[in-house]
């Protein structure tokens, strides 16, 4: 029995030889600099924000090196895998307005992209595995290999088959045959050719140099079920579409010296490896991985029922992903994260502790940012959605409810009141005679003067049309005229001489317009709200 044959009769029903994929899947024709990276999760559940942080830098630096950036779903462990978890992964990244250049939902040549349908792929490698005598049929059962990891735990030795412990690596030909006609189950395991005393460096991205034992371990590579493992499949996958560079969490730093030994048996030229920190939670003392079943703020569609756009998430992830994102992004107003080159020797390296203070600070100084034309657009979808009522409220008049959310918005320093879309009624509601007449809360404490004196005011001295100069200028000739002191120095002498400060009438006009002691600049609101509108909450205050 030739070589070839044996390795048929091992993997019956495989369509392609090896080297039918390598001439199906070329090289890419990149220019010097340009990576490749994949993002490459399993269909376990819903996009949360550790995927996000996950995906992130994949996308980023295949983007600033106009390279390519894949969506590939590792779905060959079925029990892990929940129902319509592909499609919706890929729902997910669309609905977040977040595409990648090609994979699973979006398209490309080096498909397919979804592990399972890559069989045929797996198993082709495999048999050039078998035919070189570097992998073998394995037929220990479940309760041989729990045994041995007992026996081995109990020794305190490594859990795993290697020397001794692989049984089955050194059989005859004959003695396979006898075992496969005994109707015997098997699975196919790489003779790993590593010896655990000796060393192999991971030369990481991000951590430096990491110094591990070789890899021994005689690892499956294809399950009795005829799928490959996640280690088999990541070398030929990564191999087959050229990816340059491997961006993963940290928590598959210790598998790198399976993954080398991979790549060397097959013959693969390895890609560059940058590991990244998860995204932990801290409760008091503790700090713990982020949980999508724990914590209500990793699933994105927290953030969505609240109003806060992807390109915010992404910001906060910027800032965690590169110390000096954040120094950069205020200094730059008027670039976006596109414009800002990310570099993996700027990545943590330790625990990243997620933030959602720091990511609503984020949130505030993003769309203080936008143009009211932009919030207004965002807003008009976010409240057809989640506020029927609040949309036909600032679509009756748009034009009104543009003027009001540019308010304090084109200046050096704009307004940080809104953090996400569901903030914005409250921020602006009573600006809206409906809402305002509607609303419960009780007036803010502030010192009244006589009511005809703020009527005297509206009829005789405010005129829509004057500039905010004019208008304040108005405003300190009216208050002093009617015992308001314009000089602080003076009116501490003799308080009790004065109705109050010029300060204080403003106050008052504040309070009457918006029942509450901090608004924007009240010029606007008294601009906009008009006369008539003023002279009835004038008489709603002093009721």
């Amino acid at each position: 029995m030739t070589n070839k044959e044996y390795a048929d009769l091992l993997l019956p029903n495989v369509e392609h030889d090896w080297t039918y994929y390598e001439e199906k899947y070329p090289k890419r024709d990149l220019k010097e600099g340009q990576m490749v990276t994949r993002f490459a999760p399993s269909p376990t559940g819903f996009v949360h924000m550790g995927s996000l942080y996950a995906s992130f830098l994949d996308l980023q630096v295949a983007k600033q090196t106009n390279g390519v950036c894949m969506l590939r779903i590792e779905d060959t462990d079925g029990k892990r895998t929940v129902e319509n978890g592909v499609q919706g992964i890929i729902d997910d990244f669309k609905n977040l307005n977040i595409n990648f250049t090609e994979g699973m939902g979006f398209g490309g040549n080096y498909g397919p992209y979804l592990q399972s349908d890559r069989k045929d792929i797996y198993q082709a490698y495999a048999k050039k595995l078998i035919e070189e005598d570097k992998a073998y049929p394995c037929f220990a059962t479940e309760e041989y290999l729990n045994e041995i990891r007992e026996y081995q735990a109990q020794k305190k030795i490594r859990i795993g088959i290697y020397k001794k412990y692989a049984k089955d690596r050194d059989l005859s030909r004959d003695e396979v045959l006898e075992k496969i006609k005994n109707g015997e189950k098997y699975v196919i395991r790489l003779k790993s050719p590593g010896d655990f005393d000796n060393k192999v460096v991971l030369h990481d991205l991000i951590k430096g140099d990491i110094e591990m034992p070789e890899n021994d371990i005689d690892e499956v590579i294809i399950k009795s079920d005829g799928l490959p493992t996640y280690h088999f499949a990541h070398a030929i996958d990564d191999h087959l579409m050229h990816t340059t560079h491997v961006i993963r969490g940290d928590e598959w730093v210790s598998s790198y010296p399976k993954h080398e030994q991979f790549f060397k048996v097959l013959g693969f030229e390895m890609p560059k490896y940058a590991h990244i920190a998860p995204i932990s939670k801290r409760e008091g003392n503790i700090v713990r991985k982020l949980s999508k079943r724990k914590d209500e703020d990793a699933a994105i569609s927290y953030y969505v029922k609240k109003g806060i756009p992807t390109e915010v998430i992404r910001l906060y992830l910027a800032t965690i992903c590169n110390y000096d994102f954040e120094e950069w992004y205020t200094a730059n107003p008027a670039k976006s994260i596109d414009d800002f080159t990310f570099e993996f020797n700027k990545c943590p390296i330790g625990v990243t502790v997620f933030d959602i203070e720091k990511l609503m600070s984020i949130s505030k100084i993003y769309f203080s940012r936008l143009k009211n034309t932009t919030l207004f657009d965002m807003l008009d979808k976010y409240t057809k959605e989640y506020d029927v009522d609040f949309n036909n409220i600032i679509n009756k008049d748009k034009e009104y409810t543009l003027n009001i959310l540019n308010i304090e918005r084109d200046i050096e320093r704009p307004r940080k009141d809104i953090g996400a879309l569901e903030e914005v009624k409250s921020s602006i509601w009573y600006m809206y005679p409906e809402l305002f007449d509607a609303n419960t809360e009780e007036y803010a404490e502030v010192k009244a003067c006589d009511k005809q004196i703020v009527i005297d005011y509206l009829n005789n001295v405010y005129d829509v049309n004057d500039d905010q100069e004019t208008w304040f200028n108005k405003v300190k000739e009216f208050a002093v005229n009617n015992n308001y002191c314009a000089d602080k120095k003076v009116y501490k002498e003799d308080p009790d001489k004065y109705n109050g400060m010029v300060s204080d009438f403003c106050a008052l006009l504040r309070i009457i317009i918006c029942k509450k002691n901090q608004s924007p600049n009240i010029y606007y609101l008294i601009k906009y709200l008009g006369k008539d509108e003023l002279l009835k909450r004038v008489e709603l205050f002093y009721k």
